[in-house]
């Protein structure tokens, strides 16, 4: 019987957070100086973003989670120990009590980084697997598409559903990505940690 290998969680710290605009850029061109390439994520309001960077790295506090969900405008960087690349923490959008004035801001600020980021590989990109494909998750793939971003769709919160649900969900978003099938991942139950771990690190070697 073959030995189980358990995922090795990376060290994860952060290093800087960014609330404007010439703060993204200072940091984006120390990056890319010091040929440190960058991988962003991004998703919803809510989605669990924060759940995952602390679920990846083992840590219960690493990523904070807003008071106030769709008011946070900042950009965290992350430092990853013996990777050649930064996690770039996104603010996240779509919250339903954001103005539209404030749904601007979001990205514009967003659009700034990626105008920046000429070292940035890909997104990843966070979908909540308990619903349907929703409109603003589309208007991201499209916004994504026009900044000519890769995107590595991820499907979080899996442990609230069905087997069959995963499946049905893969394929709603598999029809609207291009033929790309959603990972899986519960950042409660560590499921998926490590393929999606895996997955990042070869596409970035890969890229």
């Amino acid at each position: 019987m073959m030995k189980k290998i358990n995922f090795v969680h990376p060290k994860i710290e952060i290093e800087v957070t960014a609330f404007t605009k010439e703060q993204i850029k200072m940091h984006t061109l120390f990056l890319t100086e010091n040929n440190i390439a960058q991988i962003a994520i991004v998703g919803r309001s809510n989605v669990g973003k924060s759940s995952l960077i602390n679920a990846l790295a083992q840590r219960k506090n690493l990523a904070k989670t807003s008071g106030t969900p769709g008011k946070t405008r900042s950009i965290n960087f992350y430092n990853v120990h013996g990777q050649s690349f930064s996690l770039v923490d996104l603010p996240g959008y779509g919250y339903a009590r954001c103005s539209q004035s404030e749904r601007r801001n979001w990205a514009k600020f967003v659009e700034y980084y990626f105008l920046e980021s000429t070292d940035l590989k890909f997104v990843v990109l966070l979908l909540d697997c308990n619903i349907k494909p929703q409109k603003l998750d589309c208007e991201f793939v499209d916004f994504a598409k026009n900044f000519n971003l890769n995107l590595l769709p991820v499907l979080t919160k899996v442990d609230k559903c069905k087997q069959n649900e995963q499946s049905q969900r893969q394929e709603e978003w598999r029809k609207i990505l291009n033929n790309v099938r959603p990972l899986l991942v519960s950042s409660k139950k560590n499921k998926g940690l490590s393929l999606l771990w895996e997955t990042m690190c070869k596409i970035n070697l890969q890229s």
